[in-house]
Formats: C-alpha cells, structure tokens, sequence
C-alpha cells in the first residue's frame, strides 16, 4: 500500500479549516497535529478536525521526524520565519497565498526551501479550481486560440479576522488579499513562459477607513511579454458574498468560468437558514448557496496534488518560484498605485 502521508496544520484559523475540509476527500494522508499560537485555539481546532494532538511549541514539532509535510496556514507576517525553519531543518512544506508580504521574504522562502532540496507548494487555490483547469484544457487544446486578454473578479465585503486589516501583518490591503488569486490564474490562462513584464494600479480605500490603512478597493492591469492583457478587479466592500469569476478572451474564442455567482441553486427562505457561501452577508431572503465550496475553489485538489508530490517524491505544479513571482508583481502594483503609472515587474 502507498505510504501514509502525516501532516502538521500550522494554523488555525479560516484557511485551515478549508484545508482540512480539502483533505477530508484525499486518501493517504492523515493530520496528526495541528499548532497554533493560542493554546485555546489548538486545542478547539483538534477537537473539530479529530486531529489526534495539538501544541504551541513550534521548534519541538518542527524538530520530529514522522511528519512528511507542514501545512503552512498562519497569518502573513509568520510565512518567511517559519518557513525558513522548516528550510533549516529539511522538511517538506506547502505554503498558503500570498506566499510573503514583500518580495525580499518571498526570495529568502525561495532561497532556503530550493538549499534544503524538498519539496516547496504554493498553495494558490484558484489554479486548481475545476472550473479554471477546464478553461486551461480547452485554451491547451487551441480552443480559443491566442490569449489575449483575462479578466478576473475577486470581490466580497471584507476580511473575516482582524489581522487582515492590518496592513503591516499582511503587506498591504485588498490587492495584496486578493490579487494573488487573480494574477496566478491570469499567469495560468496566458501561460507561465509569458511574463508579465509591466503593471498599472489604482487603489484607494472608500469604505474601511477606520479599520485600515490599506485600499479596500483596487484595479490591476498586468502587460504580458508577448503583449497580452489581463486585468483585475478588487475588493473588500461589495456585498452578497464571494464573487469569483474569469473571462479569457483569445483570437478565436472566450471562456467564462462563475463559480459563485452562477451556482446550481438558488433559494429564497424567510428564516435564518445557516451557512450560504463564503462571505456572505446574510442567510435569508434569496440566497445562492454554493454546495461543495473546497471542492469548487480548489482545495481540495490542490490538497490531493500536494500529498501525492510527497508521496511520490514529485515537484509540485505550483511552488515557491510562483509565489515569489506573485509577490513581485503585487510590489510593482504597489508602486505603481503610488506613482499613478506604469511600472516594470523586477524578478
């Protein structure tokens, strides 16, 4: 039989528990420990996943060897350090987005995770959505011919913990939140030999005033090498839930994936009905709830992909290289923002 892979859920948080929604549908792996920082929070988040131990002793769990990967679901500001020490000690690691909150930490994450020779994920979601790999199958097939131009929506009304609106935890506000998601499907569509060369961004924050100093409303042109387009939409102040959607328009076709919006059902209650989506605002009236949500978003394949690359010993489809390069592209947009012009990308 395949071997086990035993998992470290560094995290307790929102994400985390998509990760573990995403693992509950991958076999051979099995989460035996979930840390955090708040010794309360661990212990709550164990007895929710049935994860067999908990602790806050970071350097004692880095230190053990029956764990084949470290799931990495901290806030922002905890990605470099500790990743930097799974580097040290040689562990295998997966990383959520953005990878860092500048480049310089995103380069000592590359740097140290590519010396200790193991495996190193990025885990950006949206690239391993079905609806997204679908539209890159038929771009793959030349079903739409030469992409041209992407369009990416990432929306909904504000971050759920209050770290996230602190910009210097998290590295900046609604575009350094949601970008990521944009500029690696718009790198996934155009293709990841073509560039992005060159960006232009507009930000400003006009609702969250008293909550953040980051934008929570944010534009982003990307200028590919070959001179396509992509450009992205951003926001932290739009109600009615997540709103997730693509369009890749190429020289002989279109593609449109709206996995949120465009769901299998609709209803309208009069009462309280629980959960609907991610983000949303209420549970009653008309409603579109989203059935699956880890399997829509991707969790769970990207779940399934990152526990087979480490059984298999295989280099992920998104790594740390990815990340790094996202994290180059959200510096040259903050740049840009502040200058109000076009900046080149620097890797």
């Amino acid at each position: 039989m395949p071997k086990t892979v035993r998992i470290a859920m560094l995290g307790s948080g929102f994400v985390a528990g998509f990760y573990m929604q995403g693992l509950a549908n991958v076999n051979g792996q099995e989460v035996v420990v979930n840390f955090s920082l708040d010794k309360k929070r661990a212990k709550k988040f164990a007895a929710a996943w049935s994860i067999p131990e908990h602790t806050t002793n970071l350097a004692q769990l880095i230190e053990r060897d029956d764990i084949d990967l470290y799931l990495i679901a901290l806030p922002n500001d905890a990605h470099m350090p500790v990743s930097v020490l799974l580097s040290q000690a040689g562990r295998n690691q997966v990383c959520t987005k953005p990878l860092a909150r500048n480049p310089d930490e995103a380069g000592r994450m590359l740097k140290a995770a590519v010396e200790s020779d193991k495996i190193h994920g990025y885990a950006e979601t949206e690239v391993f959505a079905p609806a997204v790999v679908k539209a890159r199958q038929t771009i793959e097939s030349g079903g739409i011919g030469k992409v041209l131009w992407v369009r990416s929506r990432e929306s909904h009304s504000g971050p759920h913990s209050a770290h996230f609106w602190d910009i210097e935890r998290t590295g900046g506000g609604a575009m350094n939140d949601l970008a990521c998601h944009c500029i690696e499907a718009a790198r996934y569509f155009h293709g990841k030999d073509n560039a992005i060369v060159e960006v232009m961004a507009w930000g400003d924050t006009l609702v969250h005033n008293k909550k953040t100093k980051g934008e929570d409303n944010a534009l982003l042109v990307l200028k590919f090498s070959s001179g396509g387009i992509a450009h992205c939409e951003l926001s932290w102040t739009c109600k009615g839930g997540l709103d997730l959607r693509n369009e890749i328009h190429g020289s002989e076709g279109s593609i449109f994936t709206d996995v949120t919006r465009g769901t299998p059902i609709s209803s309208f209650v009069s009462q309280p009905a629980g959960y609907v989506v991610e983000k949303a605002d209420i549970d009653f009236g008309w409603t579109r709830p989203l059935p699956e949500e880890a399997f829509t978003y991707g969790y769970q394949a990207e779940m399934r992909h990152f526990v087979e690359c480490v059984r298999d010993g295989a280099e992920p489809r998104e790594t740390y290289v990815d990340g790094y390069a996202v994290n180059c592209v959200l510096d040259a947009g903050y740049q840009s923002m502040a200058s109000k012009r076009w900046v080149k990308v620097k890797y």
